[in-house]
């Protein structure tokens, strides 16, 4: 089907999804995630073929995120069944007023209607995006990047399966055949189709999205991400943090791109850090991480001299940008100019250092003794997510069910005129 068929066909069910009530929707999901484990062999195969086209073009750490294994797998057919769970986001009275006049002023939360998302190279996307957006009473069209498009086919081809099984319009949720730029642009310009569009990748990507979309568009998922170690940090503490924050899943948004460390620490912490992810990861056998440092962090640790973009960059690979700052108001000043806004921490034990920090860093998601992996629906809490909006309007952070809804007034009155 031709996207504008696509659509067409996404526009004409969104009202009967609308409609669904919650025992219905929840079925929906349960039956969604049964058909995708029914299908589990043939989603791996495509997998595997995607994984086999994409080598050689793109990075062993992207191979990983492009990736799906049965354990994978079935992490998103749990996240799908934990949706189903979770309370229904349509239909919650936000407000309720009554005017001097005896009108009942209600603010209710609606879906939006059509939502599209626009992704690279992580198939699980697909069922996390067609999940919340269900739940939510939205119709979803999904358009995924070439290295996932077979992986993402086969997943979509299973829900639809799911839906069949209810006797529910497969158009719940799509997936478009043109994965082209000149497809992208339509979907992006699809005024009247597309309710709302959700990119979710690189900053390419995003950067195309909020700079070429006629539809109304939420900027997600851009992560430089840091860390800031103050001298009152408890170092054992600092060191696992920034490893399981750069290390655990380099490629992935919430993964720490800079660290930063209070001159008073850099002494005691730096050579404890570069042991920990340059020498021990390297004679362990693993890939070590290349420390990119500032003139004062070189002076105390060898590495790569920091170039002029480094501090700018979102690596999502084996690279950490590390920097001496004099304090944590020099710290939150360094975030404030090179952050996106997504996740950042501080490690300290003094209280005094811990509140200025929450209260200058103007982030999603800002942490205190703790890694900024968790910036992430399903630890939140949100059984999933459509991605991490890194703006202010309407949503902020990982987007579960209620930011996947807007509202309306509803007004009952007994005759009243102005």
């Amino acid at each position: 089907m031709t996207t504008s068929e696509i659509l067409q066909a996404a526009k004409s069910v969104k009202a009967e999804l609308a409609m669904l009530d919650t025992k219905e929707k929840s079925r929906a999901l349960h039956a969604m995630a049964d058909a995708l484990l029914e299908s589990m062999d043939a989603v791996l195969a495509a997998n595997r073929d995607d994984l086999a086209r994409a080598r050689g073009h793109i990075s062993e750490v992207m191979l990983d995120r492009l990736a799906l294994s049965e354990d994978r797998i079935l992490s998103m057919i749990q996240g799908m069944r934990e949706v189903a769970e979770l309370p229904d986001p349509v239909g919650r009275v936000l407000s309720r007023t009554v005017r001097p006049n005896g009108l009942l002023i209600e603010k209710v939360s609606v879906p939006f209607g059509v939502v599209a998302i626009i992704y690279e190279s992580r198939p699980n996307v697909t069922s996390d995006a067609a999940a919340l957006c269900l739940k939510s009473g939205n119709v979803c069209v999904l358009r995924s990047g070439k290295e996932a498009a077979a992986s993402s086919h086969a997943i979509v081809k299973a829900m639809q399966r799911g839906l069949d099984s209810c006797g529910l319009p497969r158009e719940f949720v799509n997936i478009l055949d043109d994965i082209s730029r000149e497809g992208a642009a339509e979907l992006m310009r699809a005024r009247g189709f597309v309710d709302l569009l959700i990119p979710r990748g690189g900053a390419g990507l995003i950067r195309s999205c909020v700079e070429n979309a006629t539809v109304p568009c939420i900027e997600t998922g851009i992560g430089i991400c840091h860390i800031y170690v103050d001298r009152s940090a408890d170092l054992d503490m600092a060191v696992s943090i920034v490893e399981n924050a750069k290390t655990s899943r380099p490629s992935v948004c919430n993964a720490a791109e800079v660290c930063l460390v209070h001159r008073d620490a850099a002494k005691a912490f730096l050579p404890r850090l570069k042991e920990r992810l340059v020498d021990k990861r390297r004679a362990e056998g693993k890939i070590p991480v290349e420390l990119r440092l500032d003139d004062r962090a070189l002076k105390i640790i060898s590495g790569t001299p920091a170039g002029s973009g480094d501090f700018d960059t979102e690596f999502l690979d084996y690279i950490l940008a590390v920097a001496v700052v004099d304090d944590v108001e020099a710290a939150a000043a360094h975030i404030a100019r090179h952050s996106t806004g997504h996740s950042e921490a501080v490690i300290a034990e003094d209280p005094a250092v811990q509140s200025v920090f929450l209260s200058l860093v103007d982030s999603a998601a800002v942490y205190v003794n703790a890694s900024t992996r968790f910036t992430d629906g399903g630890e939140f809490g949100l059984g999933c997510e459509m991605g991490i909006s890194t703006q202010k309007l309407h949503a902020r952070g990982p987007m579960g069910l209620n930011e996947l809804t807007s509202y309306r007034y509803r007004i009952i009155g007994n005759g009243q005129i102005r």
